[in-house]
């Protein structure tokens, strides 16, 4: 593990690190919300179910607090998109949101066609509020329908039904030029044949933007630990195949692992990511990755969202040592489908990419990358095996 880095000394330390980057990525801002009605049985990210009301303007005033100590780490340069998740953020409330961001403008630069997402779930009280979003300002909507079938929404804890999603998705396009629609695959006693159903029935909406997810049995997660009946792999293998080739020929991009876009609307916050670029992250377990002279910081918020309303925001702070910035690159770049050019390497880790060349001969004999014209990119058997590929850099 690397070394913790106590705050007054993280710019003035310099072992350990990699070789500091000439000049920052492309900067991009993520704020977590981290309660929601229900807290499903897959899922393991940091998100509480709300008791009773929620604390909206406390922690309107932590997040902007929390926004106000990372400033100095970020001070004259511009966002290019701002991401707001959870959790179900779409429980705030609509003027909620547009404190939020008018904060976020006081004190950051935002590109003037910064991509501002906000994430919803489609509960037909917080679909009736996206006209109001919009006015305050995001200008793309990710709705988590996951499925359009009652009994596997059912099967996943799911609160909304397969008709309240369809609504959802209606309203959101009548207010958004840009929508994602995330999409569960492999779901319990799922059939080939309803996830083609639940596939044919989001494309009819023409979302410009489509997540097509593999349910995964997380640790720590119910699911985890009374697992349901699942399908086994050569059906699963086949769900993934038949949805690659429904959307291609619907005509969009598979240009991520899980990601499906119309072109030109890709999302640019997790491309952002993808491509190594630097993010800052405020609210609950949010995380952080900032790149400087002296190396690349990574940052954790607290967890718990009592600790982060009494103002303890910071959980840990550290350089990342430059054995570990091969991996983190890949575990990331390697999941683009059409990859990275050559020197996007040296300009996001500060080393050559000589310094993996051996690794990437071995991929590419294993047929898991190609390389080719500068640029290098998993192979369909990579994209297949990207566990198994990303190993290799460890």
């Amino acid at each position: 593990m690397a070394r913790i880095i106590p705050i007054s000394a993280a710019s003035d330390t310099k072992p350990e690190t990699g070789t500091g980057i000439t000049i920052p990525p492309p900067l991009s801002l993520y704020i977590h919300f981290p309660w929601c009605v229900r807290k499903c049985p897959y899922c393991d990210f940091n998100s509480h179910e709300a008791k009773g009301s929620i604390p909206e303007q406390d922690y309107l005033a932590a997040l902007i607090a929390d926004l106000e100590t990372a400033l100095p780490q970020v001070w004259g340069r511009r966002v290019g998109s701002l991401f707001i998740g959870g959790g179900t953020p779409s429980l705030l409330s609509a003027q909620g949101v547009d404190a939020l961001l008018a904060a976020v403008r006081a004190r950051l630069t935002l590109s003037p066609d910064a991509e501002i997402t906000l994430e919803a779930n489609p509960g037909t009280v917080e679909a009736a509020k996206f006209a109001a979003f919009r006015s305050a300002g995001v200008n793309r909507v990710s709705l988590g329908i996951q499925s359009l079938n009652d009994a596997h929404l059912a099967a996943l804890g799911r609160i909304h039904s397969a008709d309240e999603a369809r609504r959802a998705v209606e309203l959101a396009l009548e207010n958004f030029d840009n929508v994602n629609l995330d999409l569960m695959y492999a779901l319990p006693d799922q059939t080939l044949g309803q996830a083609r159903h639940d596939l044919d029935a989001a494309l009819s909406f023409a979302p410009q933007h489509l997540s097509a997810y593999h349910l995964t049995l997380e640790p720590n997660t119910p699911f985890h630990h009374a697992p349901p009946a699942l399908p086994d792999d050569e059906l699963c293998a086949d769900m993934q195949e038949m949805i690659e080739e429904t959307l291609a020929a619907a005509g969009y991009e598979h240009y991520e692992t899980s990601a499906f876009a119309l072109p030109g609307r890709r999302c640019a916050h997790n491309l952002n990511y993808w491509n190594f670029g630097d993010y800052l992250g405020i609210g609950p377990g949010a995380h952080g990755k900032l790149s400087s002279h002296q190396g690349i910081v990574r940052e954790s918020k607290r967890r718990g969202p009592r600790d982060y309303l009494r103002g303890d925001f910071l959980q840990e702070r550290h350089l990342v040592a430059a054995g570990e910035l091969p991996f983190e690159f890949m575990m990331n770049a390697l999941r683009l489908t059409e990859g990275f050019p050559a020197g996007l390497f040296e300009e996001r880790t500060g080393s050559p990419i000589s310094s993996v060349a051996d690794t990437l001969l071995t991929a590419q004999r294993q047929g898991l990358v190609a390389m080719a014209a500068g640029r290098i990119a998993p192979t369909p058997r990579g994209q297949r095996f990207l566990n198994d590929l990303l190993q290799l850099f460890l």
